[in-house]
């Protein structure tokens, strides 16, 4: 049984589309796409970087400025090129990282494609309890 690889292209305007996403990936979040979200006193941000090397991934912050930077090579180098979707190249994103979180601290994990960035919350940002002494000499707790 011989199994084969056939493409058809209806669309005239497909390569044209094509080479204008090319053009404007570096200025889209679609070639680093993220999610991001609170777990209690830890922000939690997954990039999905498919194809890239862990030894590849670049994390910098600098003044509250989170940058990641990624490389994913083309697969098709070398070879003649039927369909190639996927982008390759040097991907690059960044986060503005408020002041209430502890830059120094940031975690990261790279698992099946998925980098897990985890940013925990400043201690001067949490709340805490402050005592407060009434006239009778009775302590109180506020929440400051």
């Amino acid at each position: 049984m011989e199994v084969s690889l056939m493409l058809m292209r209806t669309d005239p305007f497909r390569e044209f589309d094509r080479i204008t996403q090319r053009l404007f990936e570096g200025a889209q979040a679609g070639a680093m796409p993220l999610d991001a979200y609170r777990d209690g006193e830890t922000f939690v941000v997954h990039f999905d970087l498919p194809g890239v090397r862990a030894d590849s991934i670049d994390l910098e912050v600098e003044r509250n400025v989170l940058t990641v930077r990624a490389e994913r090579g083309s697969v098709t180098d070398g070879y003649e090129t039927v369909v190639a979707e996927r982008p390759s190249g040097t991907f690059s994103r960044q986060l503005f990282l408020g002041e209430t979180l502890d830059t120094a601290n940031i975690s990261a994990e790279y698992t099946d494609g998925v980098l897990t960035l985890r940013v925990p919350v400043a201690e001067q940002a949490k709340p805490r309890k402050i005592s407060v002494v009434g006239g009778s000499g009775q302590a109180r707790q506020i929440n400051a």
